[in-house]
Formats: C-alpha cells, structure tokens, sequence
C-alpha cells in the first residue's frame, strides 16, 4: 500500500495519503486559515490530519473569497469527493464549524457519504450564530482584536501583518453575518459539541442549540481558552481519537 500523496490540491496544506485508514478534515475559524493547525500532528490516533485551506488567505491569498458559507461547501464539497471513500471526520472551531455543517447537508442531499462524526469546537448552532459578539464589532474593534490575539500568542504584530489579516478577516467577517439559518436542518451524522473550560466568549450554555441538529449529540468539556485547540492539547486529540 503506497503512503503517498493520493490527491494535490490547493484546498490541503498536507496533501491526504494513500495509505490514510481514517481522515480528519479539519475546518478554521473566521480570519485565520490552514496554519491554524500547524502545531497539530499528523495524526489522531488512527485518523490522518488534514487541514483545510479555504481561498482567500495564506498561500491561497490570490484566489477569490468564497463569498458565503453556503458556496464555500459547494466548493468544499467538489474538493472533498474523491477522497470520500476512506471513512472521515469533519472538525470546526468556531466559525469554521458553519461551513462543515453546510459540507455535511451537501454531501447528505448528493447521495454522497457524510462524516462519521462532525466536531463543534467553541461555536453556538447555526440558527443561533446571529448571536456571535465577533459580529457587532467594526472594522477598528476587528483590528484592535487581531492585534490582541496576536500578542496572546506571542507575537508581536507589524503593521503590514495587521494590514494583511484584517483584510481577510473583514472578507470572513462579512460571510460570517450573511449567514442565516433560521430554523435546525438535521443531519445524519453523530455530533460533538467541544466547550472550552476558560472560554470567554462562548458558554456551555450557548452550545445547547446543537442537540437539535442530530439524533446523536454530546456535549464535552475541555480544559482551556477558546483558541487553545491550536496547541493541539493532548485532552483534545484523546476525544477526536475516540470518537
């Protein structure tokens, strides 16, 4: 069985092998990209890592925004097709949790396989993201916040860097408050909702609105912040490994 590459494309950073028993798509929040997850290894348990690079950003800079979430999954769900055949997993954090969940009703309504399980990391249901406090602030609150993220996690911000990631961000941001989805669409796949003990800004409660979305829905919690998930504690590559 070879280990190489099985498909090159420009929505994976790590390109999915061959020999993969299992996969882990992994999705990013609203501003951010694949490097979200470069800290994470290559691996949980038995499943391969594979982080998704939406357009728009990192080495994807030159290639148009997705507009909205609903056509990023059609995009999403077109790069995803041939690699369904291998048992797979979606994991979001936050907003990044939107566009799997829209990736999962596609994959649903084209008769094509879903997930054995999608992950929520820190973001309430879909038809309650209207809520997300991200949404009330402008274009300086937006700057003021990259530049409080980027200190958070050591790192001492240029101008030019701030420049550069507040001009995806406010793209994401748009995308993120076009979003509605008033009333839960079900879907056919087990979910997990993942809360952050020390999360500030999304609470247990906030994460309720998930258990009307499947049959199967538990809510975990783990240790940390909300973007401690880019640290890939061990707590939390245990629970994606189990699962």
């Amino acid at each position: 069985m070879t280990s190489g590459p099985v498909l090159a494309s420009p929505w994976f950073v790590r390109p999915p092998t061959a020999g993969a028993s299992a996969r882990l798509f992994c999705f990013p929040y609203s501003g951010s990209g694949a490097s979200a997850f470069s800290a994470w290894p290559a691996a949980a348990g038995d499943a391969e890592i594979c982080p998704v690079q939406f357009p728009g950003r990192e080495n994807r800079l030159a290639h148009p925004h997705y507009g909205s979430y609903e056509n990023l999954a059609e995009q999403l769900v077109e790069a995803l097709t041939p690699l369904l055949k291998t048992p797979f997993a979606f994991f979001g954090h936050c907003a990044g949790a939107l566009p799997a969940y829209e990736s999962v009703l596609l994959l649903d309504a084209a008769g094509l396989p879903v997930p054995r399980r999608l992950f929520v990391s820190g973001q309430p249901a879909p038809h309650e993201a209207v809520r997300d406090r991200m949404l009330t602030l402008d274009e300086d609150q937006l700057r003021a916040a990259l530049v409080a993220f980027l200190r958070a996690r050591g790192i001492e911000p240029r101008p030019d860097m701030i420049d550069m990631g507040l001009s995806v961000l406010l793209r994401d941001h748009a995308a993120a408050g076009a979003y509605r989805r008033t009333e839960p669409a079900r879907i056919d796949c087990p979910i997990t909702v993942l809360h952050w003990s020390e999360d500030t800004d999304v609470g247990l409660a906030d994460l309720q609105g998930w258990r009307r979305y499947a049959d199967s829905v538990e809510i975990r919690v783990v240790e940390g912040g909300h973007y401690d998930f880019m640290d890939a504690p061990a707590e939390l590559l245990t629970t994606l490994a189990a699962e």
